[in-house]
Order: C-alpha cells, then structure tokens, then sequence
C-alpha cells in the first residue's frame, strides 16, 4: 500500500483542487454522471466486503431506505450493483456488485491516485 504522506502535507486548496479535476474528468468521460450520494452509495458497497441491504446501507449512510433505493435505481441502471432478494428474508434486498462497478471505482481510484501523484504539495497544512 503506498504511503498518505503527500496526502497529509496537502493545503485545503491542494486537495479542493484535485477533488475539482477528479469529478471534473469523469464528468468529461462519456461514462455516467454519479451525484455525491450515488458515489457513496456505490464506494460503501465496494469497500465493505460483507453483504449490504438496503436497510443496512441507509444506516451507514443515516438516510431514509426510500433515498437509498433511487441512488440504487440510478445504479443499477449503469450496471454497477444488483439487487436481489435476501433467502434468508423475504422482505430483504441484498445488494451486490458487478464488474461495471468496480471497472468505474478503479478508474475512479487511478484518477485520483494519478492527481496526487502529480501535485507538489506544499508542507503548510492550511
């Protein structure tokens, strides 16, 4: 695992400049247009291993199931989750990746990863 360090000597401009260039280049791609609460809805699928449902995931997030399940349509829509019912509770959705997802959050990562390894961040911490 590569080392945060340049992360942390970062300025609030230095890292409010890369988070601009990032989303600024996915939104240039020709690939879909994630608004903030999709992307944590679709990073907090990935990032955690265990099965999620839609309950479980509006808890993390601490919004209502309902906000949960249109990010999950948008989502679903571009081919980075599914959704299917839990065995074990008929009532349940679980939620799983796909490879679409995580081709989008790899691309994702290695623009940010190529940001920072671009910028000279300066020591002052603003």
């Amino acid at each position: 695992m590569q080392s945060l360090a340049p992360i942390a000597k970062a300025k609030r401009s230095d890292a409010l400049a890369i988070w601009h260039r990032v989303t600024l280049e996915t939104v240039l791609s020709n690939g879909p247009d994630l608004s903030s609460r999709q992307l944590s809805v679709l990073m907090t699928i990935y990032l955690d291993n265990s099965n999620q449902t839609v309950k479980s995931l509006s808890e993390k997030l601490n919004v209502t199931k309902a906000v949960i399940s249109r990010a999950l349509d948008t989502l679903t829509k571009y081919g980075f989750v599914k959704r299917a019912p839990d065995p074990k509770d008929r009532r349940s959705i679980i939620v799983m990746r796909t490879s679409g997802g995580i081709l989008y959050l790899q691309h994702f990562a290695d623009i940010i990863q190529s940001e920072i390894k671009s910028n000279n961040f300066s020591s002052a911490a603003a």
